[in-house]
């Protein structure tokens, strides 16, 4: 690790994308994605599905943050399940 690095706190590595398996729901698939913050998680994700052979996808990030990326990614989920049933199936019109 460099000078400024350990200066600064910079990490030498990169941080590691987490694979994130979809939830299937109602024809749509959910992504949970909570973003680490200061040793927090903000509810983030993002919800897709195919139409006429495009994929469409809507990303999201709420300003709420857990202390539990279990607790931040389970938050998520409910509020794109609750996204897609008021919008009736059609949050990409």
């Amino acid at each position: 690790m460099g000078f400024f690095s350990r200066l600064f706190g910079r990490e030498s590595s990169p941080t590691k994308q987490i694979e994130v398996e979809p939830v299937e729901y109602k024809g749509f698939l959910i992504y949970q994605e909570a973003i680490q913050e200061s040793g927090q998680y903000r509810i983030a994700g993002r919800i897709e599905k195919e139409i006429d052979g495009e994929v469409k996808s809507h990303r999201f990030i709420r300003s709420d943050v857990l202390s539990s990326r279990g607790d931040a990614d389970e938050f998520m989920l409910k509020k794109a399940q609750m996204y897609i049933d008021q919008m009736k199936g059609n949050i990409f019109d």
